[in-house]
């Protein structure tokens, strides 16, 4: 008797299992609960972009002195890196209002920077050197590529947090593997490398490349980022132009 009931359980077992599996085949990755993914990319790019403000002109910063904004920027990836120093996983509820004032600070920081920039540009006085000109420009465009990469990391289905727990069922960035999953390992969905790559042809194509924005909203952001990056450009390399003639 024990041992048919033994059997029975462990047929039981199996069936289940065949049943997980077969859901997970069924189901892709991305749209249900998942580990975290590592912390290292984006805290590697935070502390890049960080890095990048310190080179900006006093003239160009927010705050004085100059490395105020940064540090404040360092302390709260420290807060975030002391909460989840491995993988970005739903932990605690206040991750996430920690991990959205760090991108307002640096958005803040660099719009500011491009704001002043600009203006010195059409008043003629961003400087009368093309060099330290094209390194300005280049250092507020490749930190902009970085502040939209982690809008948009922060942003899709909820963030990454909400992600991993599958909560979203819509996407709101449709990603080349989610449309030719056959194309993607089986446990493929998109981390912050995939949404600093959109990130960056956005801001050199001025426009959807590979990946299509879904929402009104994603929409709406993928646009800013173009303009921003094209008035950047045009001005500063307009200028350097003018000053080499």
């Amino acid at each position: 008797m024990n041992d048919d009931m033994d059997d029975a359980e462990s047929r039981l077992a199996r069936i289940e299992r065949l049943l997980e599996s077969g859901e997970r085949e069924l189901v892709p990755a991305w749209r249900r609960a998942t580990r975290g993914e590592p912390r290292w990319t984006v805290t590697a790019v935070i502390l890049a972009a960080v890095a990048l403000q310190l080179t900006l002109p006093h003239r160009l910063t927010l705050l004085h002195p100059a490395w105020a904004m940064p540090a404040l920027e360092l302390a709260l990836l420290a807060g975030l890196v002391a909460a989840n120093p491995r993988r970005v996983e739903p932990r605690t509820r206040w991750l996430r209002g920690l991990g959205l004032t760090l991108i307002c600070v640096i958005s803040l920081a660099n719009g500011w920077s491009a704001v002043r920039l600009v203006r010195d540009l059409v008043n003629g006085t961003g400087g009368d050197q093309a060099v330290p000109l094209l390194l300005t420009g280049g250092v507020i465009w490749v930190t902009n590529v970085i502040v939209f990469a982690l809008w948009y990391w922060e942003w899709d289905r909820g963030g990454p947090m909400a992600r991993v727990q599958g909560r979203h069922q819509y996407a709101d960035f449709l990603f080349v593997q989610m449309q030719n999953p056959e194309l993607a390992p089986p446990d493929w969905e998109p981390e912050f490398q995939d949404y600093l790559y959109l990130s960056f042809t956005n801001a050199t194509a001025f426009s959807p490349t590979d990946v299509m924005p879904l929402s009104r909203w994603a929409k709406t952001l993928m646009m800013l980022q173009s303009s921003v990056s094209l008035v950047t450009v045009v001005l500063v390399v307009a200028r350097a132009v003018n000053i080499l003639k």
